[in-house]
């Protein structure tokens, strides 16, 4: 935990008791603030007092006293419209932030010099963070690693000289962290998103441009018009800008030529990484990913020799075109965290030869979005509600067979990839549905076909079957 000291002595209200609520009332509470915290569900309340929080309606509150609001980040801020208790902040002018903006205070107060990566955009953030946290570790790097992948980060070890942070931020993350300043900040990419919380496009945008314009170096995918414009404008701030891509040749920076990361500079370019044979780093859209580590990573003194000796052993993110097994040409890919067809869309241009699991509790517009990837897809078994309607999509187009399980879907596909005479192909779980109709989540989804894979006779697993970790 990261007591938050900045705050001792002082009156905090905090909204919001969820997972990194509860963290942030604990950190404040551990730093010696003074706090009241509340909720509109009437449970969390009620644990919350039964930990030893103090719980009071924030409408009965003298707002006047408060050095500080603390809000959840799942909270409205601004959109669609503001929260009561922003409402009332405002009314007593006292600032709003989060757990990210009581993070950044502690660093600066107690190790201001201690490496700091923060990760954002709309696509890759996770894949990117535990990405450059891999490198990190594996180059003997004291690492703490959470925000927005699902580690709360006032829950990580205090900051301290020679210890790296490696930080994904929201949106709603960023908008209550007014003072973020990390030693360097990643901008992959922006496409419209969570538009209902940030009212238009720009709004997110600017949102998401604090993050760098904040940072000693900033990392900025250029290959959308929004991110381009905001490198630009960040560089004529006199910020440090690398500028990424997946796509064009870059005078300056690093960016993807095919699977080979090249570094450029004034003009001159040198090959710095080969992806070629990297499993869990497969796909033009984890180059990106790829680049952008890097440069963070030789942003904060890791060596180059290191940071490709972590490219070439990451383990992959868990769920995310993670390889969980090999038997003979065939791997076995879980992809789990695909719950529309946008989100699989990139593990399905990753592979040239796929028996393709496919299924579950459907999403609007099914997988007609996919058809370009269709001609990849040696056969398709689908499963759950969105069988039949998946079914029609597929036409004559895929062959398809109606498995209606998991068990069924990985037995089968395993059988006709065995089968398959092609120098290498995959059977892959990359469902484009929620998972609702048969599992709790997609994490239990996942782990429900890595053991069915397990289970196949002759496989390797690549990672162990009963956590999903290497």
């Amino acid at each position: 935990m990261i007591p938050v000291t900045t705050l001792k002595d002082r009156k905090v209200a905090l909204f919001g008791l969820g997972g990194s609520g509860f963290a942030t009332a604990r950190a404040l509470i551990s730093g010696g603030a003074d706090v009241t915290a509340w909720d509109d569900n009437p449970d969390s309340v009620a644990k919350a007092a039964a930990e030893g929080i103090r719980t009071e309606d924030l409408h009965n509150i003298d707002w006047s006293q408060q050095a500080l609001f603390v809000l959840s980040p799942g909270v409205p801020l601004t959109h669609p419209k503001p929260h009561w208790t922003v409402d009332l902040a405002r009314a007593a002018g006292v600032d709003i932030v989060g757990d990210v903006e009581l993070f950044v205070r502690e660093r600066r107060a107690h190790a201001p010099d201690c490496p700091f990566i923060a990760i954002t955009g709309t696509n890759g953030k996770s894949t990117t963070t535990a990405l450059i946290a891999h490198i990190l570790k594996s180059s003997g790097y004291d690492t703490q690693l959470g925000g927005n992948i699902g580690t709360a980060v006032l829950t990580l070890d205090p900051p301290k000289a020679e210890r790296y942070y490696v930080v994904e931020c929201s949106s709603y993350q960023i908008d209550l962290a007014p003072t973020l300043d990390p030693s360097a900040g990643i901008l992959l990419n922006l496409t419209p998103d969570h538009l209902d919380r940030h009212g238009t496009m720009q709004h997110y945008a600017d949102i998401k441009e604090r993050l760098v314009a904040g940072s000693d170096v900033a990392i900025v995918g250029v290959d959308d018009s929004h991110s381009a414009l905001i490198a630009d404008r960040v560089e004529r701030a006199s910020v440090k800008v690398v500028r990424i891509s997946r796509r064009n040749v870059l005078a300056d920076g690093i960016y993807a030529e095919g699977t080979k990361l090249i570094q450029a500079a004034g003009g001159a370019m040198l090959p710095f990484a080969d992806l070629d044979g990297i499993q869990t780093l497969r796909g033009s859209h984890n180059a990106q990913n790829a680049a952008a580590a890097v440069a963070s990573c030789l942003a904060v003194g890791v060596s180059a020799d290191d940071i490709r000796t972590g490219l070439a052993s990451f383990p992959g993110l868990k769920h995310r075109m993670q390889p969980v097994g090999q038997r003979g040409r065939v791997v076995f890919v879980n992809d789990s965290k695909a719950t529309n067809a946008d989100a699989a869309a990139p593990a399905l241009s990753s592979y040239d030869r796929i028996y393709w699991i496919a299924g579950g509790l459907p999403k609007a517009g099914g997988i007609t979005t996919l058809a370009p990837y269709f001609p990849r897809i040696a056969k398709a078994y689908l499963i759950g509600e969105a069988a039949a309607e998946f079914a029609a999509t597929l036409g004559e187009a895929v062959p398809y067979e109606i498995s209606g399980t998991l068990e069924r879907a990985v037995a089968h596909a395993a059988a006709d990839a065995e089968r398959d005479e092609s120098a290498a192909s995959a059977v892959m779980l990359s469902p484009a549905c929620a998972s609702f109709d048969q599992y709790k989540n997609f994490e239990v989804r996942g782990e429900a076909f890595v053991a069915h894979v397990a289970a196949l006779d002759g496989i390797a697993m690549l990672i162990g079957p009963a956590t999903g970790e290497k």
